[in-house]
């Protein structure tokens, strides 16, 4: 049995200071078994998108994978390391001149393990239909692994919907990102594709999905542009943990996580 730990949307070095403080998430990681660790990075630099500092900062608190989303390309400084995809990767239906790759093969437990990254349409960038990215992926790399496993960033709880059960019983796993809430449906389709809508975020639950509350509440009241500021203490892990065997790629376990250190600042 393979245990893929997926954590939300890192916000911020708030969300990734937690992360490694005390080792927080190599504790969490060594409580659940995981055998591999994948966190979407696209908001954990001092604003928004990920800078090399804060990809490097992700890898070595016990993150394998970091997956991203539309803020990906925010700092030009971090397109050599996209393009290297040692660690880290970027959503596959982009146009191909986009910086980086939308997929990579990696292990857990000596099993190849394919991991995917695709962004929604609805209500965000025209790009290629994300089921066709994944379509394109999954041919080019028939017979090359064990486990597969693909974060949906989108916006439309009904599009990441689509793309779980379209795909089910040809991916072991489906978790959604971007909203920074969790959802509550986890679950085990009948193909044997782990589900979950949205897994959350990590960083600080103080303010408004990250960011500090009278920011969001002068955003929605004026309607004019707010310079956004990252919200900051009582930060929590959202994550889920999908239990996958080897030998078919099924999903036969699936569990929502939540960690936090009740510390208010």
């Amino acid at each position: 049995m393979i245990k893929i730990l997926c954590l939300g949307d890192v916000v911020s070095p708030d969300g990734l200071s937690f992360l490694e403080s005390g080792g927080t998430l190599r504790k969490l990681r060594e409580e659940l078994g995981a055998d591999l660790v994948i966190a979407n990075g696209e908001n954990s630099a001092d604003v928004n998108g990920i800078s090399t500092t804060s990809a490097k900062r992700l890898y070595d608190c016990g993150v394998d994978i970091i997956t991203g989303g539309n803020h990906t390309w925010k700092w030009q400084e971090v397109y050599g390391m996209l393009d290297d995809a040692e660690y880290m990767i970027r959503p596959a239906n982009y146009p191909d001149e986009a910086p980086g790759i939308g997929y990579i093969l990696t292990e857990a437990k000596g099993y190849p393990v394919l991991v995917m990254n695709v962004v929604g349409r609805v209500f965000m960038e025209p790009v290629e239909a994300p089921e066709k990215a994944i379509e394109k992926i999954l041919s080019s790399m028939q017979g090359k692994y064990s486990v597969s496993i693909c974060d949906v960033h989108a916006e439309a709880t009904s599009e990441k919907l689509f793309i779980g059960r379209y795909f089910d019983g040809r991916l072991s796993a489906v978790f959604g990102t971007h909203t920074h809430v969790q959802t509550a449906d986890e679950t085990v389709f009948p193909g044997g594709t782990g589900y979950i809508t949205d897994v959350g975020m990590c960083g600080s639950e103080n303010g408004i999905i990250g960011v500090k509350t009278e920011n969001i509440i002068q955003k929605f009241t004026t309607k004019i542009p707010v310079r956004f500021e990252k919200a900051h203490g009582n930060c929590y892990i959202n994550g889920i943990l999908f239990e996958i065997d080897e030998s078919s790629g099924k999903c036969t376990g699936v569990k929502r996580i939540r960690r936090n250190n009740k510390q208010n600042g």
